[in-house]
């Protein structure tokens, strides 16, 4: 599993990061996990509001920070559990 998250890297990324870290270790995961900070990259994706939530190359969550949980459960459905 590939997971990226996509922001300039401020306190909601870094929060979205938390969540998706804390997620992949509870469902027993261990995904490559990328922050990406460049513009033209974040661009890339279609992604206009940050912080956005990528996995597996899809844009899962963007322009918000998501519950714990919430990222929980979309680490839990793209990996099939």
């Amino acid at each position: 599993m590939d997971i990226k998250i996509l922001g300039s890297g401020c306190k909601k990324c870094i929060t979205l990061e938390d969540h998706a870290r804390r997620g992949a270790a509870d469902l027993g995961l261990a995904p490559s996990l990328e922050a990406i900070h460049d513009p033209v990259a974040i661009a890339g994706y279609g992604v206009m509001r940050t912080p956005a939530l990528v996995i597996d190359d899809r844009v899962v969550v963007a322009g918000r920070v998501p519950a714990a949980e919430e990222v929980r459960a979309l680490l839990s459905a793209a990996a099939g559990l």
